[in-house]
C-alpha cells in the first residue's frame, strides 16, 4: 500500500512555517509497512483542496490530511473532501454540545461558526479529539472502483500526534498487509554524488525490491536504502546485503554505515586507540573543535586547540616562527606544518590538525584565490599537508575545509 499526505494551510506556504506532521505520519505509516509515495502542501482554496483530493485518491490507497478542521471561513477540507467524493455532510449534534459546553464553562460566547466543527462527511466515522475542540474523520470508500482509506486529522502537531496514534493507527492495522520496512544508509565524505552514483548504480539497480536514494549535503553524500517484507528479518537482510556491496565499492569514502557522523567516527578512532588530538584553526575559526566536542564524551580524546585568526596568535599560541610567516605568508604550506606540529607540541597530544586558509570574500592575492586552503595533519613521525582550492561562498569554504581536515584524521587513523 502507498499513502499520500495532503497538508492544508497557506501559513505553510510561506517562509515562516514548516510542515511537520508529515514526517511524524511519514515514521507511523512506514512502521506500518506503509511507503509514502506523495506529499502535497496546499493553500486554503476550495477548489485546490477538491482537485487535490482527487489526484490523490486516484494513485494513493490511504490520503491523510492534516489542517483545516478549525471554525474559520478557510477551514475547508471537510467541504472540499465531501464535494471530491460527491457526497454530502451531516452536523453532529453531540459535537455541538460539547463545543457548547466548553465554551460556556469559560465564559465565552459561541459563534455560529464554531458549529461547522461537528459536520460529518457522509459515510465517515467521527474520531474525537481530546486535545482540541477539531474531532478528525475516517472513513472507508470505493473511489473509480478501488478501495481507498482518508483520515482527517487537525493541523495542531499535539493533536494530530495523539489522534493519529489512538484513531488512526488501530483502524490502519486491521487494513494494510502486514509488511516490514527496514532501512540503513551510508555516508561519504568529499567525493562527488556523480562518482558515487556511477559506482554504485550497477549494484543497487540490481536490487528491485530496495529502494535506493541518493542524498547530498555539505561535503558527504548519503545512499539510503529502504525494503519492505513480509518480515522485518526478510527487510532487513536485503538491505544488509545491499548496503554492503556498495559500502565494499565504496570503501575508500565511506565513514558509517550506522549514521554516525565524521567526528563521531574519528572520535570513537581515536578513543579506540588511546591517542588524543589538538588543533590549530585559522580560516575555520574553531569550526573543527566546535564539531569534535559537540560529541557527548569528546574530552576523553580532544584535548583542545586555538583559534590563530591573526598572524601574531599563529606565533604566539602554535610558535610558528615570524620569519616564516613573512617569508611564506600566514596561508602556505609551511605555516600549516607548523601549526600543527606546534600545537601538538604545545597541548602534548598525539596528533594534531593545522588549518589556515582564505575564506573570502577578500584576503585574496594572484597567486592565492579564495578558497585556497592548507590542511596539515601532525603526528610526531611525520607531517602530511594537503592544498586545496574550494569554491562557494565563505561558509561553504570554512565548512569543507573542515570536513577534508576531518577526513585526512580519519584516513590517518585508518
Amino acid at each position: 500500500m502507498i499513502a499520500e499526505i495532503i497538508a492544508v494551510g497557506s501559513e505553510m506556504l510561506t517562509p515562516y512555517r514548516q510542515d511537520t506532521n508529515s514526517l511524524a505520519m511519514t515514521a507511523e505509516l512506514n512502521k506500518l509497512g506503509v511507503t509514502v509515495a506523495f506529499k502535497t502542501i496546499l493553500g486554503d482554496t476550495f477548489q485546490h483542496l477538491v482537485d487535490a483530493t482527487h489526484i490523490a485518491l486516484s494513485r494513493a490507497d490511504i490520503v491523510l490530511f492534516s489542517g483545516g478542521l478549525g471554525p474559520t471561513e478557510d477551514d475547508l477540507t471537510r467541504e472540499a473532501v465531501a464535494q471530491a467524493l460527491g457526497v454530502g455532510m451531516t452536523r453532529n449534534e453531540a459535537v455541538v454540545e460539547v463545543l457548547r459546553q466548553r465554551f460556556a464553562k469559560r465564559g465565552l460566547a459561541i459563534q455560529e461558526i464554531n458549529f461547522k466543527q461537528g459536520d460529518v462527511i457522509d459515510g465517515a466515522e467521527l474520531l474525537p479529539n481530546a486535545n482540541g475542540t477539531a474531532p478528525g474523520q475516517w472513513m472507508a470508500t470505493e473511489y473509480e472502483g478501488r478501495q481507498r482509506y482518508i483520515a482527517l486529522l487537525p493541523g495542531p502537531p499535539k493533536e494530530l500526534t495523539a489522534l493519529f496514534a489512538e484513531q488512526v493507527r488501530p483502524r490502519l492495522q486491521q487494513v494494510v498487509p502486514p509488511l516490514h520496512i527496514a532501512y540503513r544508509w551510508l555516508r561519504m565524505a568529499v567525493v562527488a554524488e556523480s562518482e558515487v552514483d556511477a559506482r554504485t548504480s550497477p549494484i543497487y539497480l540490481s536490487y528491485p525490491d530496495v529502494s535506493t536514494t541518493i542524498l547530498s549535503t555539505q561535503g558527504e553524500i548519503q545512499l539510503h536504502f529502504q525494503c519492505a517484507k513480509p518480515t522485518l528479518e526478510e527487510a532487513q537482510e536485503r538491505v544488509n546485503e545491499l548496503l554492503s556491496r556498495c559500502e565494499h565499492e565504496m570503501l575508500d569514502h565511506v565513514f558509517s554505515a550506522d549514521g554516525e557522523s565524521l567526528e563521531q567516527v574519528n572520535l570513537l578512532m581515536l578513543g579506540m586507540r588511546n591517542l588524543t588530538l589538538a588543533t590549530a584553526e585559522s580560516c575555520t575559526g574553531g569550526l573543527i573543535a566546535e564539531r569534535l566536542t559537540n560529541v557527548p564524551g569528546s574530552s576523553r580524546s580532544y584535548l583542545g586547540g586555538a583559534v590563530v585568526y591573526a598572524d601574531h596568535l599563529k606565533t604566539l599560541l602554535a610558535d610558528v616562527p615570524k620569519e616564516l610567516i613573512q617569508e611564506h605568508g600566514a596561508v602556505s604550506e609551511p605555516v600549516a606544518r607548523a601549526l600543527a606540529e606546534g600545537i601538538r607540541a604545545r597541548i602534548g597530544a598525539d596528533i594534531a590538525i593545522g588549518v589556515t586558509g582564505i575564506a573570502g570574500p577578500g584576503g585574496a592575492t594572484l597567486n592565492k584565490p579564495v578558497g585556497r586552503v592548507y590542511i596539515a595533519l601532525a603526528d610526531g613521525n611525520t607531517t602530511e599537508v594537503r592544498e586545496l582550492n574550494l569554491n562557494g561562498d565563505r561558509e561553504r569554504i570554512r565548512w569543507f575545509a573542515a570536513q577534508h581536515a576531518l577526513v585526512m584524521l580519519r584516513q590517518k587513523l585508518m
